[in-house]
């Protein structure tokens, strides 16, 4: 994006590979110090490095489940034609998979969602 909308002001270009309001949030909090109000053409390499490390290494908690009896599929997320079927990279981003429920991929219920998850995420780390 950088290279290729350099007046953009950060924040907005970060919006358009975020959700909106998620991409609002981080640039809230983490990243104010960075002054996200900026155009892309000013931020440096090391800055760009801090907000891909911050988003790529971001700790997710879980804080429990349900268990298997319980649980459901979602419906919706990213295009199976957005990714490598192989890898599960995104064909837009190097560097960025998408797997499991976060791909628009459903199947029925009794445990073929989960093998996709498995199967898909298994793929991911070894192209990763």
């Amino acid at each position: 994006l950088q290279r290729d909308r350099p007046a953009a002001e950060f924040r907005n270009a970060l919006a358009e590979l975020l959700p909106k309001r998620f991409a609002q949030r981080l640039c809230e909090v983490w990243l104010a110090h960075l002054g996200p109000q900026r155009p892309l053409r000013q931020f440096n390499l090391p800055e760009l490095k801090q907000v891909a490390s911050l988003l790529q290494d971001w700790p997710l908690i879980t804080s429990g489940t349900e268990g298997y009896r319980a649980a459901e599929v979602t419906l919706g997320g990213v295009d199976t034609d957005e990714l490598s079927s192989s890898t599960m990279q995104s064909k837009k981003v190097p560097g960025l998979y998408f797997i499991g429920e976060v791909v628009d991929v459903t199947g029925w219920l009794g445990g073929y969602n989960f093998q996709w998850a498995w199967a898909s995420g298994h793929a991911a780390g070894n192209a990763a």
